[in-house]
């Protein structure tokens, strides 16, 4: 990693990632508790909320949507990407180069990797070409590091997301992605583990704003530094809301308490 890489898409050293890779990896399934979702453009129009520090999507919706929204959002680059319909051993297909991110205006990439499957080594192969051609273009490098495979037998403990949150160190992400571990304890863990790579936590299946809000403030307790999220934005019928109470305990450092008065207060003036 390199100190201020990750310039462009975080504030205050700190990021929102809005995630609408979920297209691809989830398919449309994913927008039907909100079907506008399904439209491109309802997401980006919400990643102009100022909480957003960067919007991460795949190469064919940046092509037809980020040219319309440049001046308001920072483009991370989701470099890989495989279907739900691959059944396999944990892979992620390269779906663009860095250079043609980078013709589109990307201010970073984010890059999948699977630590544990049997795709590993051309896992990390395929990092290293991305991450240091990201570094010929000032981009700085986020790590989706999703331990996962046929030998791993719990995801989400402790000592895993910690390895996860190391593999950013050690392969030079900037950032790097990785699911809450179920504890404070377990979080801190990852966030010593991974150095000086900042560590944010996977936004997951849709929960409660006051679930949802508890856990990130969990998270940013224990020293990490924000969120990459989806369906818990996008598939909330008032995500501005949401955004306003993740915005109060992110960059605000408020409690839930607070975030949620501020979340309240949104939702009854619609």
């Amino acid at each position: 990693m390199i100190p201020g890489a990750d310039s462009a898409i975080t504030r205050d050293g700190k990021a929102l990632i809005l995630a609408y890779d979920h297209g691809l990896e989830h398919g449309p399934v994913d927008f039907e508790p909100v079907p506008a979702t399904t439209d491109p453009s309802t997401v980006f129009d919400v990643s102009t909320h100022d909480a957003v520090t960067a919007v991460a999507v795949q190469k064919g919706v940046a092509e037809a949507y980020y040219p319309s929204y440049e001046d308001d959002v920072s483009l991370l680059a989701k470099l890989n990407g495989t279907s739900n319909l691959w059944m396999g051993e944990p892979d992620s297909a390269v779906n663009w180069s860095v250079d043609y991110a980078a013709e589109l205006g990307a201010d970073a990439i984010g890059f999948t990797l699977y630590g544990g499957s049997n795709h590993e080594v051309e896992m990390a192969e395929e990092f290293r070409e991305a991450q240091e051609a990201a570094r010929e273009h000032d981009m700085g490098v986020v790590m989706w590091s999703y331990p996962r495979g046929q030998g791993l037998k719990d995801d989400t403990s402790a000592d895993t997301i910690a390895y996860a949150s190391r593999l950013g160190l050690e392969l030079g992400a900037d950032i790097a992605k990785v699911k809450y571990p179920g504890s404070a304890d377990a979080m801190n863990w990852a966030v010593q583990s991974a150095g000086d790579t900042k560590v944010v936590m996977s936004g997951g299946s849709k929960t409660s704003d006051e679930a949802f809000l508890s856990t990130v403030r969990e998270a940013m307790d224990a020293g990490a530094s924000g969120l990459a999220v989806g369906r818990n934005v996008f598939q909330r019928e008032h995500p501005e809301a949401i955004l306003d109470g993740l915005e109060a305990v992110i960059f605000d450092d408020a409690t839930v308490d607070e975030a949620l008065a501020t979340n309240a207060r949104l939702e009854a003036s619609d």
